[in-house]
């Protein structure tokens, strides 16, 4: 037999049949004091019973009961985001159990805190079930024409009781509307309260009375259609109307608008937020949400770019207009990424994945639901238009999730981005950039992006993802598109490795076509390292180093198959219609003359130097001056993504594509120098190939791929050696108070394991020092990667990095105390013992030796050496 619940209220039973467990009653008011005079019974009779009453508190509003006795009073901040609000009222839930009566504010009052009533149906829809789910009765409430028709549909669906509430001067009515399961013949009438009875309104003539005097009192059907959020922007155009008439008082009220813009859709952080007020005027805020997909945050991408073009745009010293190619790009909100959550059912898995048992377990499960979801008609349509407008041109779909690109963490490389050819039919077209959109909505639940947010921190931080759709810069150029150049650049020059570059001048990795190959560490490929004090420089001179490290393959887009691909140089040389070519190539007469002797007799040899766009155009100043005035704005060093256009007349535009926060290494004060340290007590020294600040400290393990054995591995057991690093990196954190190094042939994080060892960055994140180590007969080759995603994880998560050039003048690498050691790798993973042969671990843990990593940055030298600490000094080989 059912239970029946009492409301406190008497002939309120008997209109509703009483309550049941797992009802969810929604009461629609007036005025809060409406929402009271129900809630006060309600908990009255809950305390009677000896049942438990949980207060959820986050309105502005007074509270709606006290603590005490038992009722028990929930704080919750609704400013932290719709995720972190649904998660904390999940888990209380969850701890509170089953047989809970409920009170929770007004529902309302969230617009303050999340500015769109769409978030709040998605809380609703959200929480509603797992409430029925846990037999529990909750009361909520919002206020009458305060949300859209949109919303209290959504509301109306997933509750149990709906309520109306009027009151008329002294009289009070209910009128439900929605009660789940049960029906009576006046159930659905209106009611009025009769001294301490509620009587249902059976004549007409009484019932046309009430309904016309409310319906005076509210606003029109138009403005209930109307999001919250839409409201907002309504006022901020007849604002912005009233600024262009010359009207003194709107101009007074812009920054005030401006603040609550920027609030609703640039983001929470503080610092972004100063720079955003400082450089977005009203009518820039305006033009965003024109080309704004849904509503919430644009995410971090997004705001960097736009916030990058303003602040050039606002620098008097520079016609930045002449340089910079208009940016054409729409945005998809981050609301749109939780309603669809939200309406594929994905939310309560989402919550479970939360928990640290299941962080990695459940994400697999998770981005699958997410890639089958289904996106809501109306974003389809949205999508539609923005389609038509592109046309056939060639997108990007960006992530641009809320804490990307920030001050503290950049997320480098962690999610997708995915290019659309769009090519095709419309139809066509609109089914890949669905696929495009979800590849990215689902890789908030790849391994990289889960494991870089907890190990910052961020596990359960309120992650939104909003998307950045850009139009991709460049030319057709037969079946071929793409960029004249594409580069990425930093304000702060890591890498000077000669003693009069000026780190504060920059630097900046360019290549031909796509990005893709600049912000990536692509195999077997060198982008040309620029740095912008002096652009001619070279780490590498001879004409032999200049075909080594060079650029030989271009990434862009085939028209013709309709995807992203990469092709050889020698694919790009002959086409007609690329203007850079005379800028950036220089013929290899040796090479081309070597061909035509073996018979290719039409064959011709390029070298891409970039010699011409260094010396004949003002590039490398230009991208000076934009990093200075960025930098300056941001107060910060800064990091940008771009490419560059050129006309027949070589006239060049820059795209500026992204700006972020660039991620320094810390510099740490120089340990006191222990002593001299002699040969023999050298693991390896070297200097300028490394990428971090001041750093001394000691290493209690070394992990080491010996490259000889590595080179003769098949390719899948050498994918075997990278899940076992990545076992190792596991222990690593669990062992916090030790550091480690990783010592390995060639590029770590290569997609090819010939070049190196093939790991995920979540494989080597507990590292403390990372070594590539050449192998010039082994055809291993590290690469000096500064500004590359790679680059960033490693200073983001203060790796210390060092490249290894034996044959290099200066460079000292002595192993033989690794190789001599015995290896610790069987009694760590006993069920690894068969890779011992090619991965030694080797530990550091006893009293009598150190070993040790020092690097001196203003000398621009890193040198590992093992002492004894008994005596201040051992020869390293003889320790073992």
């Amino acid at each position: 037999m059912v239970e029946r619940i009492s409301t406190g209220i008497s002939s309120l039973d008997r209109i509703l049949d009483y309550l049941r467990w797992g009802d969810n009653v929604v009461w629609q008011v007036d005025e809060i004091e409406d929402y009271r005079y129900f809630v006060k019974p309600f908990i009255n009779q809950a305390l009677s019973q000896n049942r438990k009453v949980v207060y959820m508190r986050f309105g502005e509003h007074p509270a709606i009961t006290e603590p005490g006795g038992n009722v028990k009073v929930y704080n919750l901040d609704a400013s932290s985001g719709f995720e972190a609000f649904s998660a904390e009222v999940h888990a209380i839930a969850s701890t509170e159990g089953e047989g809970i009566c409920y009170v929770f504010d007004c529902l309302s009052d969230l617009l303050s805190a999340w500015a769109t009533d769409l978030m709040i149906g998605n809380f609703f829809r959200v929480t509603c079930p797992y409430l029925f789910q846990l037999n529990t009765i909750a009361y909520f409430a919002i206020l009458r024409g305060r949300n859209s028709y949109q919303t209290i549909a959504r509301i109306r669906d997933t509750t149990q009781l709906l309520l109306e509430v009027y009151r008329y001067g002294r009289e009070l009515y209910v009128h439900p509307l929605k009660v789940w399961n049960r029906y009576s013949p006046t159930m659905f009438l209106p009611h009025i309260k009769l001294e301490d009875d509620f009587v249902p309104i059976t004549s007409s003539t009484e019932t046309a009375r009430l309904f016309s005097r409310v319906h005076r009192q509210g606003p029109g059907d138009a403005g209930r259609w109307l999001d919250y959020w839409d409201k907002v922007f309504l006022k901020a155009e007849e604002l912005m109307e009233a600024i262009r008439s010359g009207d003194p008082v709107a101009v007074a009220k812009e920054p005030e608008m401006i603040d609550q813009l920027c609030r609703m859709m640039i983001g929470r952080d503080e610092r972004v937020l100063r720079l955003a007020r400082k450089y977005f005027r009203l009518k820039d805020l305006l033009e965003i949400r024109k080309r704004l997909i849904g509503s919430g945050f644009i995410g971090g991408k997004t705001v960097g770019m736009l916030l990058a073009r303003c602040i050039l745009q606002n620098d008097s010293d520079w016609d930045w207009e002449a340089w910079l190619e208009a940016h054409d790009s729409f945005y998809v909100g981050s609301d749109v990424y939780y309603t669809y959550l939200v309406e594929n059912g994905c939310w309560n898995l989402r919550m479970q994945q939360k928990k640290e048992e299941n962080y990695f377990t459940l994400a697999e499960e998770l981005r699958r639901r997410i890639r089958e979801g289904i996106l809501p008609e109306g974003i389809r349509e949205q999508f539609r238009q923005m389609l038509e407008y592109f046309g056939q041109a060639p997108i990007i779909v960006r992530s641009s999730s809320l804490l990307e690109d920030s001050f503290g963490n950049a997320f480098a490389g962690k999610y997708e981005s995915i290019f659309c050819v769009n090519q095709g039919s419309p139809q066509e077209r609109l089914s890949i950039f669905e696929e495009a959109v979800k590849i990215v909505f689902a890789s908030t639940m790849s391994e990289d992006a889960l494991a870089y947010r907890l190990q910052r921190g961020l596990a359960q931080s309120d992650e939104q993802m909003a998307l950045l759709v850009q139009r991709v810069s460049g030319s057709q150029h037969g079946h071929y598109f793409f960029p004249d150049l594409a580069g990425v650049a930093l304000s702060r020059n890591p890498y000077t490795w000669k003693e009069d570059m000026e780190p504060e001048a920059g630097m900046t990795r360019i290549v031909v076509g796509l990005g893709t190959r600049a912000v990536d560490r692509v195999d077997d490929d060198y982008p040309r390292l620029v740095a912008l004090d002096q652009p001619l420089a070279r780490p590498d001179s001879t004409l032999e180093d200049l075909r080594r490290f060079s650029q030989r393959k271009v990434d862009l887009l085939d028209i013709v198959l309709n995807d992203l691909d990469t092709v050889p140089l020698s694919s790009i040389s002959g086409l007609k219609t690329f203007n850079a070519w005379k800028l950036v190539a220089m013929r290899d007469h040796e090479t081309t003359r070597r061909m035509r002797e073996l018979g290719h007799h039409q064959a011709e040899s390029w070298i891409l130097t970039f010699d011409g766009l260094l010396t004949s155009t003002p590039f490398a100043s230009v991208l000076r001056k934009m990093l200075h005035t960025l930098e300056e704005a941001y107060q910060h060093p800064v990091d940008i993504e771009y490419t560059v256009n050129f006309d027949p007349d070589y006239a060049m535009q820059f795209n500026l594509l992204q700006c972020r926060p660039l991620q320094t290494a810390k510099r740490h004060r120089q340990a006191e120098t222990r002593k001299e340290v002699s040969y023999s007590e050298i693991i390896f020294q070297t200097r300028g190939t490394f990428m971090g600040g001041d750093f001394s400290q000691t290493v209690q393990r070394v992990v080491y791929v010996q490259p000889e054995k590595y080179i003769k591995l098949s390719v899948s057991d050498k994918y075997q050696v990278a899940r076992l690093i990545g076992r190792l990196n596991r222990l690593s954190k669990s062992d916090s108070g030790s550091a480690m190094m990783l010592v390995g042939p060639g590029r770590w994080g290569t997609s090819t394991p010939s070049l190196g060892v093939p790991v995920s960055f979540a494989e080597i994140c507990n590292a403390t020092v990372l070594v590539e180590l050449a192998g010039e007969k082994e055809g291993f080759m590290p690469e000096l990667s500064f500004g590359t995603h790679f680059f960033q994880d490693l200073v983001e998560a203060q790796i210390l990095y060092v490249a290894l050039y034996p044959l290099r003048q200066g460079t000292i690498v002595n192993l033989h105390a690794l190789e001599l050691a015995p290896n610790m790798l069987g009694q760590l993973l006993p069920e690894y013992r068969e890779w011992e042969p090619v991965v030694k671990v080797v530990d550091f843990t006893g009293p009598e030796k150190d070993l040790w990593v020092d690097v001196n940055f203003d000398t621009r030298e890193v040198k590992c050496y093992l002492v004894a600490e008994n005596n201040g000094s051992c020869s390293a080989a003889a320790k073992f």
